[in-house]
Parts: structure tokens; sequence; C-alpha cells
């Protein structure tokens, strides 16, 4: 029987490697014109009604969408100790963004992260860590831009009506939860959050990446509410900008509870309510997010994913 020799197995192994990124790369395709042809109406219609909107404000809106990646790109570098190769991590935002619509509750663009990550040397568990940090860092500043906009926007977030006992049961619910992972996984979670917390602590000694993860953070999430201001401009919706930026972000973090692709239905209909109940008419409200949504997800997508191909075929991630 003939021997293999190590160049053929190379050449084998390449080969193969060739067709599975080839297969990657029409997958990704075939799910991009799945996506455009399921969700046209939306896309149509959203297209025109901005036909007529201001061409200025709609250029503020694009521009601010584009530096949601680069703000993205900031944060994850700074949630990092090592020197990351920079236009390949801007790459990488991009086509996380495009990943995070395909997969549900950010699945997509933690696992692009993390392959980006790993494939620049830091190890998994270094790497999830690192994720988990940029993640606790864009909740905490989200949650300071609602806290400082509230108080310029009086009565417009309302606390619903919840019952005494919910408290009671949310917390029964979540401590019996974590008995339950305590049980099973206690030693793996404990480790987990003593190296997030370890990653937390050696980005504060450094103020160059204190900087860039605190900045790239609330830098993103201005820039999102940047986009929906400079779109409800454009087509002349009748609220302040603060309201939009605060309706905005109370929304976004709503629909982050839900574990859809990048928020896809639920952030549109959570969105398009609370600038409807805040005294906007339904049509202007519509046409906002759908252009808000154009912007930040279907125009970008097919580029994205055909950038997460290259990526992939190029071994970066």
């Amino acid at each position: 029987m003939p021997m293999t020799s190590p160049a053929q197995l190379a050449v084998a192994v390449g080969r193969r490697r060739a067709y599975w990124h080839s297969a990657f790369c029409l997958a990704v395709l075939v799910c991009a014109v799945y996506l455009a042809l399921r969700h046209w109406p939306a896309v149509h219609t959203g297209v025109v009604r901005l036909a007529v909107a201001d061409q200025g404000w709609l250029l503020v809106a694009a521009t601010a969408a584009v530096a949601t990646w680069m703000s993205s790109a900031l944060a994850q570098q700074g949630a990092v100790a090592r020197r990351l190769p920079g236009t390949r991590l801007v790459a990488a935002q991009f086509a996380a963004s495009a990943a995070n619509h395909l997969l549900p509750a950010g699945v997509g663009a933690g696992a692009v992260n993390l392959r980006f990550l790993m494939r620049c040397g830091l190890p998994a568990g270094r790497s999830a860590s690192a994720l988990a940090v940029k993640a606790t860092a864009g909740a905490l500043t989200r949650c300071m831009l609602i806290a400082a906009l509230a108080p310029a926007c009086p009565g417009l977030l309302r606390v619903p009506h919840v019952p005494p006992a919910a408290p009671v049961v949310v917390l029964a619910a979540a401590a019996m939860v974590a008995v339950v992972l305590n049980s099973r996984l206690g030693p793996r979670c404990r480790q987990a959050v003593t190296a997030v917390l370890a990653d937390i602590r050696a980005v504060h000694t450094s103020p160059p990446r204190t900087a860039a993860l605190w900045g790239g953070s609330l830098a993103f999430a201005a820039l999102h509410s940047l986009v929906l201001i400079a779109v409800a401009q454009a087509v002349e919706l009748p609220l302040p900008p603060a309201e939009v930026a605060l309706l905005y972000l109370a929304a976004s973090s709503a629909a982050a509870l839900l574990p859809t692709p990048g928020g896809l239905g639920s952030l549109d209909a959570v969105l398009a309510l609370a600038l409807t109940a805040s005294g906007a008419p339904a049509a202007l409200a519509a046409s906002a997010v759908l252009g808000y949504r154009l912007l930040t997800v279907w125009l970008p997508l097919v580029p994205g994913l055909l950038v997460l191909g290259v990526l992939v075929r190029r071994k970066a991630v």
C-alpha cells in the first residue's frame, strides 16, 4: 500500500479546507439573500419613505453608523492587554455586526469576536473574559446615558406598575437558578467570574486601556442614538433629539432581553411603539425605525457577511 508523503497530506488538508471555506462563503451569501427576500417589504417601504427625506441628515446618520464599528473596535482593544491589528480588528467588528443578525442574543457577534481574539493569540478563557468585560462596560455605559438623559426628559419614561409579589418571585427564581448552577457548574462559574474580575482590575490599572474601553463603549451607544436622531430629523419626526436618544436607549435595553437575532422584530416594535406613545405620528415613527434599520442592519448586511467570509478564508477568525 503506497505511503502518503507529508507534502501530499498537506495538499489534501489544504484542499479540504478550501472546500469548507468555499461552502461557508456560499452559505453566507444564501443567508444574506434569504434575509433580504424575506424582509423585502419592510426594506422597500423604508426606501420609498426615505427617498424624499433630507439627504444631509441621512448622510450624518450613515457616517455615525460607520463610526459605530470603529468605536466597537476601540472598546474591544481596551478590554485586551495585547495590541490587536487595527485594520483586522475593525473588519472583525464589521463582520460581527452582520453575524449578530443571523444568530440570537448576540451569539453571532460573540462567536466572531471570540475566534478573532483567539486567532490573535489569546487563550480561549482570556478571550471570553475580554468579551465579558466589553459587554459589561457596554451595559453600564448605556445605563449611565439613560440616567443622564432621564432628568432632561421628565415623564418620558414611565415605570410600569409591578405587583408587590413580583420582586419576591423574581428573587426566588434567581436564587434557585444560582443554587442549581453552583451545584452543577460551581467551580467553572467561579473561575469564570474570577477571571472577568481580574481582567476588569487589569484594565483599570492602565489609563489608556481604561479610556479605550469606556470611551469606545460610550461612543458606541451614543453613535447608535445619533443614527436614529439623524434619521428622525431627516423625516421630520416631531420629537426633540434628547427624547429620541432616551427612547432608543431604553427600547434597545428592553429588546436586548429578548433572544432575537440583533433585536430584529423586538427592537423595531418596541422602538416604534415608544416613539408613537411619545407623540410622534405612527407613519413617521415607522419610517424613522426603518431608516435606522436600513443604515445599521440591511445595507451593511451583505458587505459584512462578505467581509466575514474573507476573514474566515484568511484564517483571521
